[in-house]
């Protein structure tokens, strides 16, 4: 837990799932007469809302109903556009949540670990950490160990994945407790096997003198982002800073159905194990318009400082026809919530300060061109720019964050009904019957 005392509305976390009459309704597909119904029946059970007024029901009861009466539905006919029930995230009104809680106030007051151990449990576990296996972590850094030194994180990171997979015979166990299980242990394997910044070890002493030092400083007290920490920058480890990060990495757990997310979802609905979702997600991820925008708004504003304003550089972007980086999202009117979090934590860091105001000139000039207002990527570009981190560190830390959420929808997604997922493609080629090819003389 960060540094505070657990908030004396932390119990409505584990409360978070439980739906009212018309969510329940809603889920099923039914009128709100139905659902009590169902409770005469003995096929759900209530229990009465705070106040007296009207009855909770809890939601993994409630879809587990869905799925038996075959009510869910994986898409909404006439829309074109693939729609899932998801218990995970809501966005709605310029602010998002987490199984119903404000996912910006469970930040603030939790780390990492415990947002993604709640997400995937419903339990809060003050103070939880993750641990590697240490056959799994050995066999993760050997395959790093033998990229290409120009390979990137996310490259790592994925061959990461898939020497962890080797490493567990027992990843097709697709049982709710395994999958929580190797996520626990999957985790921190990635973050521990990349490489420091530091320049990286070239010979096997240096590798084996790095990883001893790594091991005496990753206890149980030590969190997943101040594991983090020494993969993304040479600087050392202040505790500001390292809350901004932590903050971060609760902050991007999940967002709803994002590209990686969808892609995730369909390998679990294909029964993959847990790492292979993983591997998905990340397949995905690595393009320019999702976790490696932040990349580009590192690259931005590291320009405006050394050109001393935003003017020249976003009128460089306008020119050329590119759209100016960590600007605008589809889902928000305004200020994307998770920016405006990391912008008042930044705040408070001294070395951060000219990056803020840059990110500032940014908006501010931008908005002459058009009302745009800040995302993530441009507060993960603060904080990468400010503490000498490089322009891929966001795309890291967005990379190593939504493990936890393509685990949690994993997870709903193996109590689906498997291969749900099966969009049918619009055939616009030559109608048949056409004559074979022939070879070209």
């Amino acid at each position: 837990m960060k540094d505070q005392a657990v908030p004396e509305d932390a119990p409505d976390l584990m409360a978070a799932r439980r739906l009212s009459t018309k969510e329940t309704a809603d889920r099923l597909g039914v009128k709100p007469e139905t659902v009590y119904a169902y409770v005469s029946r003995g096929q759900l059970s209530s229990r009465r809302a705070p106040g007296g007024r009207g009855s909770t029901f809890d939601a993994t009861e409630v879809d587990a109903l869905a799925r038996r009466s075959g009510r869910r539905e994986s898409s909404v006919a006439g829309t074109g556009d693939l729609v899932f029930r998801t218990g995970i995230t809501l966005i709605e009104s310029d602010r998002y949540y987490f199984r119903g809680v404000d996912a910006t106030e469970l930040a603030l007051r939790h780390s990492y670990e415990e947002v993604a151990e709640w997400l995937w449990t419903g339990v809060l576990r003050p103070g939880i950490r993750f641990a590697a296996p240490t056959e799994a972590l050995a066999a993760a850094r050997r395959a790093v160990g033998a990229l290409p030194a120009h390979s990137g994180s996310t490259d790592r990171l994925r061959v990461a994945v898939v020497a962890a997979a080797t490493a567990d015979p027992l990843r097709f166990d697709l049982s709710r407790e395994a999958v929580i299980a190797g996520a626990r242990s999957l985790i921190p394997t990635l973050v521990r096997a990349l490489p420091a910044v530091s320049g990286g070890p070239s010979t096997a002493d240096d590798r084996e003198r790095t990883s001893g030092e790594e091991e005496r400083t990753s206890g149980k007290e030590v969190g997943l982002a101040r594991l983090l920490w020494p993969k993304l920058t040479a600087r050392p480890a202040d505790g500001p800073s390292v809350a901004v990060l932590d903050t971060a990495l609760a902050l991007l757990i999940d967002h709803d159905l994002a590209a990686s997310t969808l892609a995730a979802r369909m390998a679990a609905s294909a029964h993959a194990h847990p790492y292979a979702v993983v591997s998905a997600g990340l397949g995905v991820l690595e393009g320019p318009l999702h976790g490696a925008a932040s990349g580009l708004a590192h690259r931005m504003l590291a320009e405006v400082l050394e050109r001393g304003s935003a003017v020249p550089v976003v009128a460089d972007q306008l020119r050329t026809g590119r759209g100016v980086p960590g600007l605008g999202h589809r889902l928000y009117a305004s200020e994307d919530p998770r920016a405006r979090t990391l912008f008042a934590l930044l705040a408070d860091v001294p070395e951060a300060a000219p990056a803020l105001a840059a990110a500032q000139d940014v908006v501010a000039t931008a908005a002459r061109h058009a009302p745009l207002h800040a995302n993530v990527d441009l507060a993960l570009a603060v904080l990468s720019v400010s503490c000498g981190m490089s322009a891929e560190a966001g795309e890291t830390a967005f990379a190593v964050s939504r493990t936890a959420g393509w685990i949690a929808h994993a997870l709903e997604e193996y109590g689906e009904r498997p291969l749900r997922i099966r969009p049918s493609g619009q055939y616009g080629g030559p109608r048949p019957p056409q004559p074979l090819p022939s070879a070209e003389r």
